[in-house]
């Protein structure tokens, strides 16, 4: 059985809430063992505010990087058919031939650091000629002003957001841009035994 997906608690924990709908996304909740839960909260929140405030700047993109060798190596070790890739850079990009594109056709998952104006982690579920489907964990019910994002209701399995490619491949500072490529980031998380080959795929165009 699947889950719904779910919202952070605090105003920091969209790192590891991110992560967890991942796998909530990919995995019956049957097939989920404890031990990535358990590894998932323990090494995200590591990053320290300002003030030296423990957890208070959420989650680091070295903890991001750790995970998802992590979860690689686990998935090998327990034979549990889960693999991961990190992006950086002009890789963390969206549209006809990108990696994350491909990765969503193929049944994949992405979890991406965007702006939200602050820095973000989001899941990508689905795309579209036009548009990306993702899981904002931030919980929202007010309406968008900004032309290209659209709050979705009725979709808590997969989706609670659409988002234009415009606003997403911004190197700026405006809503869900994914900001400049030198600190760009993302994971791609993929369920092994369900996950289709490029051949089986389709192609959206852009």
């Amino acid at each position: 059985m699947k889950n719904p997906l779910n919202y952070q608690t605090t105003e920091y924990d969209c790192g590891p809430t991110t992560l967890l709908n991942a796998i909530s996304y990919l995995f019956r909740r049957e097939e989920i063992p404890p031990d990535i839960i358990k590894h998932i909260m323990l090494y995200c929140l590591d990053s320290y505010n300002g003030k030296g405030e423990f957890g208070k700047n959420g989650t680091s993109r070295m903890a991001m990087m750790f995970l998802s060798d992590w979860l690689n190596q686990f998935g090998k070790v327990k034979k549990f058919p889960i693999h991961c890739e990190y992006l950086t850079g002009r890789d963390v990009c969206v549209h006809q031939n990108s990696k994350i594109v491909s990765a969503l056709q193929q049944g994949g998952a992405a979890v991406v650091r965007l702006r939200y104006g602050y820095w973000h982690y989001v899941l990508l579920t689905a795309a579209d000629e036009e548009s990306i489907y993702l899981f904002d964990p931030y919980y929202r019910k007010k309406p968008f002003q900004q032309q290209g994002a659209e709050i979705i209701l009725d979709m808590p399995l997969s989706r609670n957001r659409r988002v234009s490619y415009a606003l997403l491949n911004s190197s700026g500072r405006g809503l869900y841009a994914l900001g400049p490529n030198e600190t760009r980031e993302a994971i791609l998380l993929f369920n092994t035994e369900t996950q289709k080959t490029p051949a089986n795929t389709i192609e959206y165009f852009i």
